[in-house]
């Protein structure tokens, strides 16, 4: 083998891994970190809070990587603050984020299910004409500061008394899942339509049920196409 082949052989393995690594990064991107342009700043409160957390900055997030690499990273922090967004319809991709900040934007009201399933949502800054989500009741602190609305320290909306003392069905147990929301779970030993039934799950019977029943179905497409071919 000639030097030559073997350089044009290294290039090629190089490239290879180049668009493997290009490529899986473009599938793991996260579109809410790119809504505007810029990054996050490191002298706002949100910059801070990356630092401390040792987040990577990503766009306007703020990462942190988990130690098994087969897992995308997850965003902890994100700041769309100046943005000239006149509405916003989907965070979701930022539902694990402590910190939002949506201030110094046009935004005339956001959908209430916005911030749904943001149970780590600690802090969200919007504009002063927005209310927090929720409603005060939903958060420890809420101030209006200039053009900004701060909402602080969301609370366990199942520990708020009397609040939730006939919404979730007996047998089951209140969860938080975001300002203003909660979700109910059945305990151990019950499940069903509103946990009325007892013992466990009938896992094997179902999917065993379930499996069968594709088996035949397969079976019975597989004899008649084969039907079809014998006839042509």
């Amino acid at each position: 083998m000639t030097a030559g082949s073997s350089q044009q052989n290294a290039a090629g393995v190089l490239l290879i891994i180049h668009l493997c690594f290009y490529g899986g990064y473009q599938l793991t991107e996260l579109q809410v970190c790119h809504l505007c342009n810029g990054t996050v700043q490191n002298g706002t409160a949100l910059g801070q809070f990356c630092s401390a957390a040792v987040g990577l900055i990503d766009g306007r997030c703020c990462l942190l990587r988990k130690q098994n690499p087969s897992n995308a990273d997850y965003v902890i922090g994100l700041d769309l603050s100046n943005c000239s967004l006149s509405h916003v319809e989907d965070l979701q991709e930022a539902s694990t984020a402590a910190m939002i900040d949506l201030s110094l934007n046009p935004i005339v009201n956001l959908n209430n299910s916005l911030f749904q399933g943001f149970i780590q949502l600690g802090y969200l800054a919007l504009p002063a004409n927005l209310a927090c989500p929720g409603g005060n009741a939903s958060w420890d602190k809420v101030e209006v500061k200039g053009d900004t609305c701060h909402c602080e320290g969301q609370k366990d909306i199942c520990n708020l008394t009397g609040h939730l003392s006939l919404n979730c069905p007996e047998n089951s147990l209140c969860a938080p899942y975001g300002p203003g929301f909660f979700e109910c779970s059945c305990v151990d030993d019950f499940h069903g339509y509103k946990c009325l039934r007892e013992g466990k799950f009938p896992i094997i019977q179902v999917f065993g049920l379930l499996g069968a029943s594709t088996v035949l179905v397969s079976i019975l497409l597989w004899v008649t196409q084969r039907r079809k071919v014998k006839s042509v």
